[in-house]
């Protein structure tokens, strides 16, 4: 009996994130995540069916290019 389970090798795939668990990571809520989606200034967001999903690479980067304040001055 074949198996039809897909191969997921190593770090090759990377884990979709639901709306909830990127809402925990960066700390707001569940509603900010669906208004930048809809202005088009949060992480990128993949539709998979009728669900949202995010790649942690994909969130990691657009965090990373937010602007950050000087807090020395």
């Amino acid at each position: 009996m074949p198996n039809h389970s897909p191969r997921l090798v190593g770090a090759e795939r990377d884990q979709l994130a639901t709306p909830t668990d990127v809402a925990a990571y960066l700390g707001v809520p569940v509603k900010t995540l669906y208004q930048w989606k809809y202005r088009g200034i949060g992480p990128s967001v993949h539709k998979v069916g009728r669900h949202l999903r995010y790649r942690w690479r994909e969130v990691d980067a657009w965090l990373d290019a937010q602007t950050s304040y000087d807090l020395t001055a």
